[in-house]
């Protein structure tokens, strides 16, 4: 497992781990019950707080991706994906709305919206 944090971005760190984490788990990188580094050990790992990593674990844990108990660690928790999916499609779907309002009063045609959006999400972060 590798978390890999970029200086190049606006994100901040703690939202960096998170998605890398997510994005793990979604893809099966990760399974349910695969245990994930202690704060410390990450931190130390990619040389952060390990404040930062807390508040990431903290999300992860809040989002429903984590599990962490005193004295074990923390787990990937059994994970719903298709709620996760269906929640990202829903914020996606709004995003979209808002480009297409935007696209068609100012006369952009669809043709060009999709090749941007094509564009975009071919494009790596």
């Amino acid at each position: 497992m590798e978390i890999i944090i970029s200086s190049n971005t606006s994100k901040p760190i703690y939202e960096q781990i998170t998605s890398q984490f997510k994005a793990m788990i979604m893809s099966g990188e990760l399974q349910t019950g695969d245990p994930i580094p202690s704060m410390r050990a990450l931190a130390k790992s990619i040389h952060v707080s390990v404040i930062t990593v807390q508040k990431a674990y903290e999300d992860l844990q809040r989002d429903g991706f984590i599990e962490t108990t005193v004295g074990r660690g923390s787990f990937v928790s059994a994970l719903k994906k298709d709620f996760y999916q269906e929640e990202q499609q829903r914020i996606v779907e709004e995003h979209l709305q808002e480009a297409a309002d935007i696209g068609r009063s100012s006369g952009i045609p669809l043709s060009k919206l999709v090749e941007l959006l094509t564009i975009f999400y071919q494009e790596e972060e």
